[in-house]
C-alpha cells in the first residue's frame, strides 16, 4: 500500500512539474502573431471630428484611493447612461453620442477613462487584479448614487465596453443595474459574432495566453502584468493617448467571463446596436447568439463601421426611440 501511495505522489508530481514546464515555455517563448503592415485597420479616421465643446475630464476616487477621470454631460432627465469605451482608446470619442443623448433630455451621461487608458494612466495597458475594471465602475455607479440611493442607471460599451458591461450584468454588481445599451459588443475571441483576431485590429500572443490561462487555471497570477495583446492603429491616428498593448489581467478584465452565463444572466432592457460594415464582427451573428441567452432588441445600421456606429447619427434616433418606448406605459 504505501508503495502505491508514493506512485500516487511521484505520478502528481511529475504531472504538476511537466504542467509548470508547458506553461512557462508557453509564457517565454511565445511571440505576438506576425503583423501584416499593408493590411486595412479600422476607419479611425471616422473619429476626426471636432471635440472643442466635450466636457472637460474630473476624477473620482476608487476604492484603492486612486483618482480616474471622466466625462459628465447634464441633463435634466432622471435616468442616467455611463458609456464604456472601446479598446485602444479612451472617453473622447463617446462626445457625438453622449452629448446627443444628454441635450435630448433622454439622460444624463457619464463617460469615464477606464483602468489603464486615458491621457495620464498610472500603468498604461494594465491594471492591479482581473476584476478591477468592474469594480472601478461599480464606484463611479456608487458615487452617482450617493445623493439618490434609486437612481435609475443604465450602461453602454461600445466594442470591448460593451464587453465589459456584459461582464458586469454577470458579476456581483448585476443588480445595480437597469439596463444595457451595446453597440457592436466584442463577446468572447470564440464567439460566433467575432471574426478572427478581430479583423485585423487586434494582435495575439497566443503562445503567452495559453501559458498565463494554464497558470490563471491553477490559481496562480504571478505574470498576468505581462503583455499579451497588440493594436494595430496607424500612426496619423495617435495622439500620444491611445493604449497600444493589453496586460493578461487588463485583456482578461475587458471582456465577459462566460459570455453565455453573462448574457443570461441579463434580465433588465437591452439593446445591442450594430454596423453592417462592422470589421471586428459579424453583426448578423448578434441576434441569434444573445436570443439564445437573454431577450434583446437588436438593431444593424446599413453601412457603418466599427467605429463609425458609435459616432455618426444614424445611431441617435435608435437610442432615442429605444428610450422613449422604455418610459412609454
Amino acid at each position: 500500500m504505501e508503495y502505491i501511495i508514493l506512485e500516487i505522489r511521484n505520478f502528481f508530481l511529475i504531472s504538476t512539474v511537466i504542467y509548470f514546464c508547458i506553461a512557462g515555455s508557453f509564457i517565454v517563448l511565445g511571440s505576438p502573431q506576425e503583423s501584416n503592415p499593408d493590411a486595412e485597420t479600422l476607419a479611425f479616421d471616422e473619429l476626426y471630428i471636432d471635440y472643442t465643446d466635450a466636457p472637460e475630464l474630473t476624477t473620482y476616487i476608487t476604492r484603492d484611493g486612486k483618482p480616474l477621470a471622466y466625462r459628465h454631460y447634464p441633463s435634466q432627465s432622471d435616468l442616467v447612461i455611463i458609456l464604456l469605451h472601446g479598446t485602444g482608446w479612451h472617453s473622447q470619442y463617446l462626445f457625438p453620442l453622449a452629448k446627443f443623448i444628454s441635450t435630448e433630455g433622454l439622460a444624463q451621461v457619464f463617460t469615464p477613462d477606464l483602468r489603464g487608458h486615458g491621457l495620464q494612466p498610472e500603468k498604461r495597458g494594465d491594471l492591479d487584479y482581473i476584476d478591477q475594471m468592474e469594480d472601478d465602475v461599480a464606484d463611479l455607479i456608487a458615487l452617482i448614487r450617493k445623493d439618490d440611493p434609486d437612481q435609475k442607471i443604465f450602461v453602454g460599451g461600445h466594442s470591448s465596453g460593451g464587453g465589459l458591461a456584459v461582464r458586469l450584468a454577470g458579476s456581483r454588481y448585476a443588480q445595480q443595474v437597469d439596463g444595457y445599451i451595446l453597440i457592436s459588443p466584442y463577446l468572447q475571441y470564440n464567439a460566433p459574432t467575432t471574426r478572427p483576431n478581430s479583423g485585423v485590429w487586434a494582435i495575439p500572443n497566443t503562445g503567452r495566453f495559453a501559458g498565463l490561462t494554464m497558470l490563471n487555471n491553477v490559481g496562480l497570477h504571478w505574470f498576468d502584468h505581462l503583455n499579451v495583446l497588440e493594436f494595430n492603429m496607424p500612426e496619423e491616428a495617435r495622439s500620444g493617448t491611445e493604449t497600444l498593448h493589453y496586460s493578461y489581467r487588463l485583456n482578461t478584465a475587458y471582456h465577459p467571463r462566460n459570455y453565455k452565463k453573462d448574457l443570461a444572466a441579463i434580465t433588465q432592457p437591452l439593446l445591442v446596436i450594430s454596423g453592417s460594415a462592422d470589421e471586428i464582427n459579424f453583426p448578423e451573428q448578434y441576434e441569434p447568439v444573445i436570443s439564445q441567452y437573454t431577450r434583446a432588441d437588436v438593431e444593424i445600421i446599413p453601412d457603418l463601421t466599427h467605429m463609425g456606429v458609435v459616432v455618426r447619427p444614424e445611431i441617435q434616433p435608435i437610442i432615442k426611440e429605444w428610450l422613449q418606448d422604455l418610459n412609454t406605459p
